[in-house]
């Protein structure tokens, strides 16, 4: 029997490129009276439906490969991925 799992990816630009949208919430959280935020980084995620039809050490290298090829601009973004049945 085929058991589908789910893929998390996570997407976020690199630590050397600068997040302007980041910068922006920061600010506005902080004149909304937030305390203790040093930065914030903004980002996308990802939910992935596999059909259970690859093993899972498979779909790990094909969700990382969707990831690394699709999902995020390799010049300025990286990306995590996870995944669970």
């Amino acid at each position: 029997m085929k058991t589908s799992m789910k893929a998390y990816v996570y997407v976020s630009l690199k630590k050397s490129v600068l997040d302007p949208q980041g910068k922006t919430i920061h600010g506005a959280l902080k004149k909304m009276g937030y305390k203790g935020l040093e930065e914030v980084r903004q980002g996308k995620y990802f939910e992935l439906t596999l059909d259970g039809g690859l093993g899972r050490e498979e779909a790990q290298t094909e969700v990382e490969r969707i990831a690394r090829e699709v999902l995020t601009n390799p010049v300025i973004e990286e990306f995590r991925c996870s995944l669970a049945d």
